[in-house]
């Protein structure tokens, strides 16, 4: 898995990028098909904006948050990504289960 994280006018300290690498590490764990990761960090006048793009295969998910505090918002950005991972992850699964379903139903 590729991880990519870039800061937009403000630097990507070692501890912020480790911030960033142990909040993810639960939403791979959920989805275990994720092929690549882009996370964003900017700062624009008093807003810390954070924005993540995951890649999997057929689809790219993206999320952002912007908050008054970088840390608070990489916090809720991961939240809100693990949220649509499991939703796509559930939704993948619902998929194949109505092919199967079908398929016996056809025979």
């Amino acid at each position: 898995m590729n991880i990519q994280i870039s800061g937009h006018h403000v630097e990507v300290t070692p501890a912020l990028r480790q911030y960033v690498e142990n909040k993810l590490e639960p939403v791979v764990r959920h989805f275990e098909r994720v092929t690549g990761v882009t996370v964003i960090l900017s700062v624009e006048k008093l807003k810390q904006k954070a924005e993540v793009t995951l890649h999997v295969p057929g689809k790219d998910v993206f999320a952002e948050e912007v908050s008054d505090d970088l840390y608070a918002g990489i916090d809720l950005l991961f939240d809100k990504l693990d949220r649509q991972v499991q939703k796509y992850k559930q939704k993948m699964q619902d998929h194949h289960r109505g092919q199967k379903a079908s398929q016996h139903v056809a025979e």
